[in-house]
């Protein structure tokens, strides 16, 4: 525990953007900063779990999973250093997918996927005729 402190307290010391966003009376008192604490990370996990729920529903649950990581990371040193690596490789993907040659590629690429679903599609429909599935048989 002690040496995860120090850790810690040397990664807020080479950046002072790391740490604890509380307010100052709240930092001042061990125990209020405990609570708070806990309450930063009770928040945050409600956030993310309603996030994980809305994965496979229709809904922003990636964002939401985000937004429970950035309320996260007004508290804790390891959240921060995550949003910031996830930042780092998000604005690296973007700037890999503006490159010309790679736009081509993705394109092609859907190009050849529609193209191959239409004619499945187009195979279905003259094989069976405008029936469902599982209404085959």
């Amino acid at each position: 525990m002690i040496a995860e402190s120090d850790d810690i307290q040397r990664a807020v010391a080479s950046d002072s953007r790391l740490g604890s966003r509380a307010p100052a009376f709240v930092r001042r008192s061990r125990p209020l900063h405990l609570v708070w604490r806990a309450g930063v990370f009770l928040a945050g996990l409600a956030v993310i779990a309603g996030g994980v729920i809305l994965l496979p529903l229709p809904g922003p649950g990636w964002l939401i999973i985000f937004g429970g990581m950035a309320l996260w990371g007004t508290e804790f040193v390891w959240a921060q250093k995550v949003l910031r690596w996830t930042r780092h490789k998000v604005t690296e993907a973007a700037r890999s997918a503006m490159d010309p040659r790679v736009r081509r590629r993705n394109l092609l690429i859907t190009t050849v996927a529609v193209l191959v679903l239409a004619g499945l599609a187009i195979w279905y429909v003259l094989s069976f005729g405008f029936v469902m599935p599982w209404q085959l048989g």
